[in-house]
């Protein structure tokens, strides 16, 4: 019998260099922890290509080693076919979510969109903030940890993981 294909899931911000590889590295660690490597991949993209090719920036590699996690990227544009190819697609901002409904109206795909902040009770409704022009890297960790844990949850639940 045939292994399922894996559940993919797209973290997405601005220039893919701050929040959606913070996003991806915690959502990595998470998955890590409760077994779920083989049945649940992730990457980040932007909606710019400002920093494409560029390194995950310094702030979130730090604020992610701080808290156990090792992990960095090379940023990447969202590239319409992301649509297709991904389960998941989880904006960072309201607009980055949007944008994705956009591409994906325009493909044909049909992930599940939405904001990574709408996995959670207390910040639902809410976008993440861009640590980049002010260095808040510390107060953006524990909100996208919180989103990282609901959605992985809400996986778990809709696709019937252990």
């Amino acid at each position: 019998m045939d292994e399922p294909r894996p559940i993919q899931v797209l973290f997405v911000c601005t220039g893919n260099i701050c929040r959606s590889p913070m996003a991806e590295g915690v959502f990595n660690h998470l998955v890590k922890q409760a077994g779920l490597s083989d049945r649940i991949i992730s990457d980040s993209a932007g909606t710019s290509a400002y920093h494409v090719g560029e390194a995950t920036s310094r702030g979130t590699v730090l604020v992610l080693r701080k808290n156990g996690i090792h992990f960095d990227t090379t940023s990447r544009q969202f590239v319409e076919n992301d649509t297709l190819a991904f389960d998941y697609i989880i904006g960072m901002e309201g607009n980055h979510a949007n944008w994705a409904r956009r591409y994906a109206r325009l493909t044909g795909g049909n992930p599940v969109i939405a904001r990574l902040l709408d996995y959670t009770t207390e910040w639902a409704g809410q976008d993440v903030p861009d640590p980049y022009y002010d260095d808040t890297y510390e107060d953006v960790y524990p909100l996208v940890l919180s989103g990282a844990q609901g959605l992985l949850a809400a996986i778990r639940r809709e696709k019937s993981l252990p």
